[in-house]
């Protein structure tokens, strides 16, 4: 028995977060007239990835985050700013981002032809992540998205994999795959609910974490070429 169920992280996996977050930021700033939007982007972008960490950690909410992180940041250069305020009107510039990383559709593509079942696993909000799908290419490839906001949980935690296995019909964990970027989210996250996971590292980074990712590849090919070993194998260790 070989893989059916390919579950993929979207940030920084098929879509381009880093292209998105950038222009979004330049209008959003622009709106805010922002002078030094290249200081305010500096402190920000770092600021708000340690956030979406304490996130997974579980010691933030969503709320906090979404709602505190504008106010942070413009906190820092001496400026007072509703948060709330400040995350719609951001939201409706990186709602309008769907950029993907080259060879995204290929892949996805290919992966279909041959006949397994793609699903999107996503940390994010729901608004935002729904409609950065409608303006890319790839969410026709996808049976389904899942997104942590609308699960009630998120990736590493076990429960946000259960509740995916509830919402897929035939769902087996021997036959499912999370592939994602994140090793606290993704893989940690694979880990914990018992799934094999592939660790998409295209910047050959070293794991200082405790997650243990099964496979590891630096870009699609290896994906594709690391599922058709497993399948003409007839399955990791005999499945």
């Amino acid at each position: 028995m070989y893989y059916r169920f390919l579950l993929f992280d979207l940030d920084h996996t098929l879509l381009d977060f880093a292209a998105a977050e950038e222009l979004a930021l330049t209008q959003f700033l622009e709106a805010m007239a922002v002078e030094d939007m290249e200081a305010f982007k500096a402190y920000y972008k770092p600021m708000n990835q340690a956030m979406w960490k304490e996130l997974e950690q579980g010691n933030i909410s969503k709320p906090d985050l979404i709602n505190t992180r504008f106010a942070r940041a413009f906190a820092h250069f001496g400026r007072e700013v509703d948060g709330r305020e400040m995350a719609l009107l951001y939201q409706d510039f990186i709602s309008q981002q769907g950029q993907i990383f080259e060879g995204a559709v290929a892949l996805l593509q290919e992966l279909l032809d041959q006949g397994y079942e793609l699903y999107g696993a996503t940390n994010g909000v729901t608004y935002i992540q729904e409609n950065r799908l409608a303006h890319s290419s790839i969410q026709p490839f996808f049976k389904d998205i899942f997104i942590s906001e609308q699960m009630g949980t998120k990736k590493p935690e076990a429960l946000f994999y259960e509740k995916i296995a509830e919402q897929i019909s035939g769902f087996t964990k021997e036959q499912a795959l999370m592939i994602g970027d994140s090793l606290t989210a993704d893989v940690q996250g694979g880990n914990n609910a018992g799934i094999d996971t592939v660790w998409y590292n295209p910047d050959s980074l070293e794991n200082h974490t405790s997650a243990q990712p099964t496979y590891q590849v630096q870009n699609y090919q290896e994906l594709l070429a690391l599922l058709a070993e497993h399948k003409s194998a007839g399955g990791k260790n005999g499945r």
